[in-house]
């Protein structure tokens, strides 16, 4: 299995306008970050973006889950077939 096949980027959107682009202006500790809203100029910090898009984040986390486990199942079932390919008893449909 590829690893980078799952790779995503999820779009931080502001709650407030649906915008995607923000400033931001770096504090002493990564969680004090400030980002600004491009479109309404809200401000939040790093954290409260986050938590305000997590229902988009375990959406796209929810989709990776199905891709992996789907994946994993033909990896692990193309192994099995390979393993056990000449013994007459054994058979996969």
């Amino acid at each position: 299995m590829n690893p980078d096949k799952y790779n995503r980027n999820v779009s931080l959107l502001c709650p407030t306008c649906g915008c995607s682009e923000f400033s931001y202006e770096e504090g002493v500790d990564e969680s004090i970050q400030v980002v600004t809203c491009a479109s309404c100029e809200r401000e939040f910090n790093k954290d409260e973006l986050i938590r305000e898009n997590s229902e988009n984040i375990d959406e796209h986390l929810s989709e990776i889950k199905k891709e992996v486990t789907k994946d994993f199942a033909a990896e692990v079932r193309k192994s099995l077939k390979k393993a056990f390919s000449g013994s007459k008893n054994i058979r996969f449909k």
